[in-house]
């Protein structure tokens, strides 16, 4: 009977001082590992692993939401879970993404209670988000939390595909939620027609116009008789169209017959006027939007770190501007043609002027109709944009033609100069008199 004691006391012992040891062994293998990008006493600072020590901010802790019926809620859980150090390892068919959670971005990033990194995004096609694309619209504050993820798609990565950490933006004074994430390489076709209009024709139609643009630059730039005549710069504002439109308007208004077009003082008085103006209005707009821009607008979040961009007050500041000289310029249109109507007798100064004035009303309604364009533009309606493309193109297209292909007198400084657009006419058939024009050339 001792014996029998005893063996039963020794056999409790034994499985007494073992239990803890399962314990442990089933806490341990309910442990989730969660990948952090840095150091356990490091955070991210612009890209880089900087210590706690140098920064401001405390160890970044993960939090978990819990899903409950497919839905993840915000809950108070502290599972146990283990921080493993290190970046992914992309596949050959994926590459990194790097993805920043903040108050007022459209990227949100969560940790399952399994471990897994869930990233919600905007979903345009939802009604809800139809203004998130609106400078300073912060679509998730109007949200509920309850119903976030019937409004956003989200993306699961599991351990492996992911690295997490808190991230601190200096420039922009963000402190973020940061993970560099693993996304499979998207192979898109070229019958998207989105991805067709702003990867594949939007760029063409870019370098057409800027072709277009340097053409009539360089042929205004070489020539003397066009620069100090036309003006080279009146193509790259609305301030030379208005200088233009005036210089046209006050011709037909003097009644002094005997004008100089090629003055040399009116061209230092008009390129005052717009330097000024413009510098004025530029600074006038950056001041306004340091000083009085209530809410900077912040853009970015997915390829490259969130940054702070020109809010609509601003913008305001410079489209209004703009929408005055038309105004302006619509007066100077009216009034010119006017005038001209009432002339009975015609000199050779305003004979040579009714040209300018057709070129500056050709080039008032296209350059108005692509700040129109680029004004539609930002209402953020891919159709609207989609014109604003193809009008940016026409609208470069048309400034070549109006000032180059369409004056019988560049192409007869062309045709001369080069052999090209030659158009068979002789100097007494141009309609500009430029007779003293092909002698003082040396033609």
């Amino acid at each position: 009977m001792y014996y029998l004691m005893s063996a039963l006391f020794i056999i409790i012992g034994i499985l007494g001082s073992n239990y803890p040891l399962l314990a442990n062994t089933d806490e341990k293998s309910n442990l989730i590992s969660v990948a952090k990008c840095c150091e356990h006493n490091e955070l991210l600072v612009d890209d880089t692993c900087t210590p706690l020590t140098e920064t401001n901010e405390t160890e970044w802790r993960p939090e978990f939401i819990e899903e409950v019926n497919d839905i993840s809620k915000n809950k108070l859980i502290k599972p146990n879970y283990q921080l493993k150090i290190g970046r992914p390892k992309c596949q050959s068919n994926e590459r990194q993404w790097n993805v920043y959670h903040y108050r007022s971005g459209d990227d949100r990033l969560a940790i399952l209670t399994n471990g897994v990194l869930r990233h919600y995004t905007t979903d345009l096609t939802k009604e809800k988000h139809e203004y998130s694309n609106v400078f300073g619209f912060d679509a998730t504050s109007s949200i509920d939390e309850d119903n976030f993820e019937t409004v956003s798609i989200h993306y699961d990565y599991p351990f492996g595909h992911y690295c997490a950490d808190k991230a601190i933006l200096s420039r922009d004074r963000l402190v973020a939620m940061y993970a560099m994430i693993c996304v499979p390489d998207v192979i898109v076709t070229w019958s998207d027609t989105n991805y067709l209009m702003k990867h594949a024709i939007d760029p063409t139609f870019h370098a057409i116009s800027i072709i277009s643009y340097l053409i009539v630059a360089v042929i205004y730039f070489v020539f003397p008789q066009l620069h100090t005549v036309m003006y080279v710069s009146l193509l790259a504002a609305f301030f030379w169209l208005n200088a233009f439109g005036y210089y046209v308007w006050s011709t037909f208004r003097s009644r002094n017959v005997f004008l100089r077009v090629t003055d040399g003082r009116k061209y230092c008085y008009y390129s005052t006027y717009v330097w000024c103006s413009t510098i004025s209005i530029a600074g006038t707009a950056i001041f306004a939007h340091f000083t009085l821009e209530t809410n900077k607008p912040i853009i970015g979040g997915k390829m490259y770190p969130p940054q702070e961009t020109i809010g609509w007050l601003g913008i305001s500041v410079l489209f209004t501007s703009i929408a005055f000289t038309i105004i302006i310029d619509l007066c100077f249109v009216l009034t010119t043609a006017n005038k001209i109507k009432r002339m009975n007798t015609y000199g050779r100064i305003h004979h040579k002027m009714k040209y300018s004035f057709r070129m500056f009303v050709f080039l008032f309604v296209t350059m108005s109709t692509g700040w129109l364009s680029l004004l539609l533009s930002r209402l953020s309606y891919e159709a609207l944009e989609y014109c604003h493309i193809i009008i940016n193109l026409l609208e470069a297209i048309l400034i070549l033609y109006v000032c180059v292909f369409g004056q019988k007198r560049v192409t007869f400084l062309l045709s001369k100069t080069c052999n090209c657009c030659n158009s068979g006419e002789n100097i007494d058939g141009l309609d500009w008199g430029e007779e003293m024009t092909a002698i003082n050339a040396g033609y």
